[in-house]
């Protein structure tokens, strides 16, 4: 077995190296003979790679599968190419003089492509034959010495030297061979002496067909020559080879050509018949029609470039004279071919799902272009969106690979649908399109944030220790682990003591809880920092300060504090019984730890004496006298002051004052709780404070008077 090995590498229109990434090319060509059997050694494709045997497994090395049978593969475990399938060059071939079987092969891990091409070398295995077993020739008597008669030709579906190369005639007295090897060795008998009928109406001859195989092979037919009078002139046409042209898009019934041959004969030995010849192909059949009368050939079937790029009809025109004669030529139909076949796109390599900080230059995809027609309808540019962060280049001569043309945030867009557009150059374009979905996958680059720069939380003081006072939120874009977030809080002091002494969060939810109950009176607001951090690698963290105010409850009763209770609840006053309406007796005052609302108080009477005798202001305090104290009153009069805040339930106080009357008759007084002497009291006192009533009167009495008098000068 012979077998050649071919390194190209060139850097231009065929075979490149691109090491953007990684690809590395090469081409490896051998030589086989058809024919061999199953198994049969091609080549040992790991050593002329220069790879380990083990790689070929490891790094997945595999033929890419292909539109046409796969003739060859390959032993991963020895590293051989060997034949798969049945190899017969006549049926993959036909008649092309070189004989290539294309195949891609990858490898993976850096991803690296191989073309290796197997040319299939001819063997002599087919012997020339003949359409029929007999040719059976009426030649007329009258014919002269030299006149020809083309016989069919033989066929050998080889090629070169193991094809059809000559004739051989057994040795006859009338006859010898000549062959026209410039109408496709055409086999033509020609006549050497004149025959007679009456002597001999018959003759039998031995036509031989020989290759230049070797060993040779050949074919033979039985030549019959029926002599016959009359017809005499066989159909001639203008020309031996005729060559047209049609688009293969040419629709049934397109006229192909008028053939027109001439017969020298007259009468119905002068009328010609056309038809195809016996040699005509099955496929020459199926496409073509000859009219019998007028030699016109018309397509009769759909042609197709891509399955047959020429055809050869041979046509015979035969009059119809009682010794028929028969002339002979061929028509070349050459197929043009039309931009007819979309590209072709496959999809050999995907990396479904790509990082959101892949570098820019990473491989996603590799896609195979192909494209059936020839010439520019084959040349084929494929492009994707320009919104897109991706980008194609063609890394090798119908491989494209889809590659991060920018920096992707799966935030931004967790995924993408790629549309490959490919485009040929025909006239009009063809396009096809392939869709591939490209995920992408997660990394931790995004700090969590919360919701607010700074929260502000109130908790209503004397709150239950463990209840829940605030939460605060934050979110993370990123997913999975990397936006599984946790709550903390940072050390720091509140009042000389650590910050978790008054407060907890849940890790997971942020709800922030008491972890005592707080007094206002005590602590209006503190601070502190919270803490939010993911579950990603490396972990992502942010803060914030969050405000506790503390709110006043209702919680502290007034506190009375003038006048001074000497016994218990009980305060002693003394008042003038002279006093007149509007003295002020004395002031009650109070404080409130509370704040706000819950500190406001108000004053009032709860209980007196003689309730027509005194008022109190309720925003003050201030008692008052209504009016004079008359002698029917008691010496004693006793008042319960009560005082109220504002809050919700409100809450009071109470005090008792026992205002003793001095003046006239009465120099001193008894308390309720006990009898005590007033030391403080004198009759020069009560004169002083009557004096100074009747001043007061008098000044009140002359402002009135000169008010009345300038409203009347004003009027």
């Amino acid at each position: 077995m012979r077998y050649k090995i071919y390194w190209l590498l060139k850097c231009q229109l065929f075979y490149c190296v691109f090491s953007w990434w990684n690809l590395v090319f090469g081409q490896i060509r051998y030589s086989i003979p058809e024919e061999l059997q199953l198994g049969s050694f091609v080549g040992n494709i790991a050593d002329d790679l220069g790879l380990d045997i083990k790689q070929l497994s490891t790094r997945r090395f595999r033929i890419v599968p292909g539109p046409r049978k796969q003739y060859v593969d390959i032993n991963l475990d020895t590293g051989i190419l060997f034949v798969k399938e049945k190899i017969d060059r006549e049926q993959i071939c036909g008649p092309s003089l070189i004989c290539v079987i294309s195949l891609d092969s990858l490898l993976e891990n850096p991803l690296k492509l191989y073309q290796v091409e197997v040319e299939i070398l001819d063997v002599n295995d087919n012997a020339p034959s003949f359409p029929k077993t007999q040719i059976r020739l009426e030649i007329s008597e009258r014919s002269t010495p030299g006149t020809r008669f083309p016989l069919e030709s033989a066929h050998d579906p080889d090629i070169g030297t193991n094809s059809l190369q000559t004739y051989d005639l057994l040795p006859n007295d009338y006859f010898i061979l000549d062959v026209r090897s410039g109408e496709g060795n055409l086999p033509v008998l020609v006549l050497q002496s004149s025959l007679d009928r009456e002597t001999e109406f018959r003759h039998m001859l031995t036509l031989i067909a020989k290759d230049g195989g070797v060993p040779v092979r050949s074919g033979t037919v039985q030549v019959t020559i029926i002599v016959k009078d009359a017809n005499d002139n066989a159909p001639v046409f203008p020309q031996s080879v005729y060559r047209v042209s049609l688009l293969e898009t040419a629709p049934t019934g397109t006229r192909v050509i008028i053939l027109n041959a001439t017969d020298l004969d007259d009468g119905p030995n002068g009328e010609i018949r056309y038809s195809l010849s016996s040699h005509a192909s099955a496929r020459v059949r199926e496409q073509f029609d000859v009219n019998s009368k007028t030699g016109e050939i018309r397509l009769k079937g759909n042609l197709d470039y891509e399955e047959n790029k020429a055809f050869q009809i041979n046509v015979q025109a035969m009059d119809k004279g009682s010794d028929a004669m028969s002339g002979h030529c061929n028509v070349f139909v050459d197929i043009i071919d039309v931009n007819d076949n979309p590209p072709e796109v496959t999809l050999t390599s995907l990396s479904s799902t790509v990082s959101e900080d892949a570098p820019v230059g990473t491989v996603v995809a590799l896609f195979r272009v192909a494209d059936k027609d020839t010439g520019t309808n084959a040349q084929v540019q494929c492009q994707t969106s320009n919104k897109l962060p991706f980008k194609l280049e063609s890394s090798l001569k119908n491989y494209y690979a889809l590659l991060v043309q920018h920096a992707l945030d799966r935030e931004n867009a967790s995924k993408y649908d790629v549309t490959i557009t490919c485009t040929d150059s025909g006239n009009p374009p063809l396009t096809s399109k392939k869709s591939i979905r490209v995920e992408v996958s997660d990394v931790n680059d995004n700090t969590p944030r919360f919701t607010q720069s700074l929260y502000t939380a109130s908790v209503m003081e004397n709150n239950v220790i463990g209840a829940s006072i605030f939460s605060i939120t934050a979110f993370d874009p990123d997913v999975g682990q990397n936006a599984r977030l946790k709550y903390s809080i940072l050390e720091t002091q509140v009042q000389n003591a650590s910050v978790s002494t008054y407060i907890s969060i849940n890790s997971e939810t942020g709800v922030i809880l008491a972890q005592r109950s707080f007094d206002y009176e005590n602590l209006k607001n503190f601070q502190f920092q919270a803490q939010v951090m993911d579950s990603g690698t490396p972990p992502l963290a942010s803060n914030v300060s969050v405000n506790v105010i503390i709110l006043d409850q209702n919680d502290n009763v007034p506190v009375i504090v003038r006048p001074l209770a000497e016994y218990g609840k009980t305060a002693v006053e003394t008042i003038s019984r002279f006093a007149e309406p509007g003295y002020l007796v004395t002031k009650v005052s109070a404080t409130d730890a509370d704040a706000g609302q819950n500190a406001r108080l108000s004053y009032s009477i709860f209980q007196a004496t003689q309730h027509n005798l005194f008022t109190i202001s309720p925003d003050s305090g201030e008692i008052w006298t209504i009016r004079r104290i008359a002698n029917k009153d008691a010496s004693k009069q006793r008042l319960v002051i009560v005082v109220k805040d504002n809050g919700t339930p409100s809450l009071s106080a109470t005090v008792t004052i026992i205002l003793s009357v001095v003046g006239g008759d009465i120099e001193t007084f008894s308390s309720v709780s006990g009898s005590s002497e007033d030391e403080g009291f004198t009759p020069d006192l009560s004169l002083s404070l009557v004096i100074a009533l009747g001043v007061i009167s008098i000044i009140f009495l002359v402002i009135l008077i000169i008010l009345a008098v300038k409203r009347q000068w004003i009027v």
